[in-house]
């Protein structure tokens, strides 16, 4: 018999059946020993298509909720950093660990109550609302501000007619973020403010176009922000494209002794634990000498 011949005892070929199946693939839905032979189909891509949706709006709310958000630049007030109708993403993750706000971030507060109550709000459309409410358009119902912070909890901040804003005695050097041409406070002087714990003074960049802290030292808080108002530190301009940029914080928050205030106290604080020992160690002295006698 030639290599590869088939005798009459070979099975039989498979052959198609007449609707183009393998007549083997043809089953009642049970196999020769009783098992089921049945095979699922997979689900068509328009019944998948719901859920697909689903779970992708889901996922937008939880990272709308806990890590990112998208804020629209209503106005001028922080030129040339950010310009009007610029979108922004906000980092509202670090927040949740207990992250305060630190001095030279961009930040999005909720109005602390008075600073927007003359600002009309526009009223969205249903298709606005829903986007927004997923986390992929910006709310245009919510009050929000964008500052810079200047100073924060224990700092004393102070700008005089002429002169650079200074923090703890500090000045600060702006000339690399504020908007060409404008002056550190000449149109709103102030301070010295003491901010308080659990607070930050926020201002523009485009100073004498931004109502911010200065303006506001009629209300409570004389003009700070409470921490718990901040929404989140805005990272970058996502949009529009040509205006992609990451939002650093200026070399001059970071400059020496700006922490001078907090750092002048640790000395007296380290004293004072150091003296405590001899205090005791005294007294007690005392106390047995009187005792012997």
């Amino acid at each position: 018999m030639a290599v590869g011949a088939r005798s009459g005892h070979d099975e039989p070929e498979d052959r198609p059946s007449g609707n183009g199946v393998p007549a083997e693939a043809e089953s009642d839905g049970e196999s020769p020993d009783g098992g089921s032979t049945a095979v699922k189909r997979p689900r068509s891509f328009w019944k998948e298509l719901p859920l697909l949706i689903g779970i992708a709006l889901i996922l937008a709310l939880l990272i709308k909720t806990f890590l990112v958000q998208a804020f629209s630049i209503p106005s001028d007030s922080m030129q040339n950093t950010l310009q009007r109708g610029d979108r922004v993403l906000v980092d509202k993750l670090t927040p949740w660990f207990g992250s305060e706000p630190e001095r030279g971030e961009v930040v999005v507060f909720h109005d602390p109550g008075g600073w927007l109550e003359d600002t009309a709000t526009p009223e969205p459309n249903a298709v606005q609302k829903f986007l927004s409410f997923i986390g992929l358009m910006p709310s245009a119902e919510e009050k929000d501000l964008i500052k810079r912070v200047i100073a924060v909890g224990g700092d004393t901040v102070e700008c005089k007619k002429n002169g650079p804003v200074t923090v703890n005695g500090k000045a600060l050097d702006d000339k690399s973020f504020i908007f060409a041409g404008n002056s550190a406070c000449d149109d709103e002087p102030f301070g010295p403010i003491h901010v308080p714990e659990g607070r930050i003074w926020v201002m523009g960049d485009h100073r004498q176009n931004s109502l911010d802290s200065r303006y506001h030292q009629e209300l409570p808080g004389q003009g700070t922000v409470s921490t718990d108002e901040v929404v989140g530190r805005a990272v970058v301009v996502a949009w529009p494209v040509n205006r992609w940029a990451t939002l650093p914080v200026p070399k001059t928050f970071d400059q020496p002794g700006l922490n001078a205030a907090a750092a002048a106290a640790v000395p007296g604080a380290l004293g004072v634990a150091g003296a405590l020992p001899l205090v005791f160690w005294r007294r007690r002295r005392l106390t047995r000498g009187h005792t012997a006698g």
